[in-house]
């Protein structure tokens, strides 16, 4: 099996600790290594460096060389400019050729406390799509609250022993959907973690987004070729800029979700961050700071200054060399609309 982790993306709702020039991936936000490296080495040694590849925009490619001196500079796949899922995974295939491997694809900036058991899930996953090829799988984790950030899905039939045909997906329900979905039994988030055959992906690809397909056949085809980068920045800037998620899993009918207990976050968000490191109702500190009379507070900061909260609670409060963030633990989703604001005040370099 091949793996693909995504690490492309800009990580906006953990501004202003994730940057333009160092998203949440390249950062140390749980443990003293980067999100991207803490991803990679939880498939060892179930894969080998040799079957571990890394998406990743052109800008940050040196970033992840110097990250991972393990990769051979074939496997850091550098997308010319940035055009979501379905062209990263179309990209990958087109330099990964003809592969007769189930492909495995993950997000790089996900929390996964226990290895052994997101191993074994992995495992599962892998011996249903070789039984039913048709089929590609999802991991699913059962929510712990109503996160309105997430997508989640509902499971179907039972199709194996613990997996579960899909009855549909569900992105980003509002707060009453979320409590709803968090009680039941039947539903799980979408974890973001794929396997399937590059076959099979190529003919969803080429049904769902046919476009994309074409240029992604062109792409292929000069491979290996002169002329090959000329033909790369050409066709892949013209790719449709769409999500996995929207353009192909959620219209696929042969989706398999496998449950899981991996202590799993996608880390999407300040409060998520802080859920993740402390209970949901103490304070936890990275930094500098001093509190009184305080409550529920995360201070984390990559500054030297002092942060001082008096008689305050529920805040998260954020601190680099140039940006103070201070907002409720409740708000923090709105961070994106900050980015929003500082883009049409042409204020990039806070960005």
């Amino acid at each position: 099996m091949k793996v693909l982790i995504l690490a492309g993306g800009r990580g906006t709702r953990l501004w202003p600790l994730s940057r333009r020039h160092k998203p949440k991936q390249f950062q140390k936000l749980i443990s003293d290594k980067t999100m991207l490296r803490e991803t990679a080495e939880r498939l060892l040694p179930k894969f080998s460096w040799e079957d571990i590849f890394i998406s990743t925009n052109k800008e940050y490619s040196k970033e992840v060389k110097k990250e991972f001196p393990e990769l051979s500079k074939d496997n850091i796949i550098a997308e010319p400019v940035s055009r979501e899922r379905v062209a990263a995974l179309a990209l990958f295939m087109a330099k990964l050729g003809d592969c007769a491997e189930p492909l495995l694809v993950l997000p790089s900036d996900h929390l996964i406390k226990k290895k052994g058991e997101f191993q074994k899930a992995l495992s599962i996953a892998e011996r249903f799509i070789k039984k039913n090829p048709q089929y590609m799988a999802v991991l699913g984790a059962k929510p712990t609250f109503p996160d309105t950030g997430l997508g989640y899905i509902k499971k179907g039939r039972l199709l194996a022993n613990k997996i579960y045909q899909t009855a549909f997906f569900k992105e980003k329900p509002n707060l009453k959907r979320a409590r709803i979905y968090a009680r039941s039994k039947d539903y799980f988030w979408n974890m973001g973690i794929y396997l399937f055959y590059p076959v099979l992906m190529e003919k969803q690809i080429k049904e769902f987004v046919p476009d994309s397909y074409k240029r992604y056949k062109k792409i292929r085809e000069a491979v290996g070729k002169a002329g090959f980068t000329k033909v790369l920045q050409k066709e892949y800037a013209k790719m449709d800029s769409v999500g996995l998620e929207y353009s192909i899993i959620e219209n696929y009918g042969k989706i398999a979700v496998i449950p899981t207990a991996v202590g799993w976050s996608d880390i999407g968000s300040w409060t998520v961050l802080k859920n993740s490191l402390s209970s949901s109702d103490k304070s936890f500190v990275k930094g500098n700071y001093i509190g009184v009379d305080s409550e529920n507070i995360m201070a984390y900061s990559s500054s030297s200054k002092l942060i001082a909260g008096i008689g305050v609670k529920n805040l998260i409060i954020a601190v680099t060399d140039d940006i103070i963030m201070i907002c409720d633990k409740d708000h923090s989703q709105n961070v994106k609309e900050v980015i929003k604001k500082l883009e049409k005040q042409k204020k990039f370099n806070y960005i």
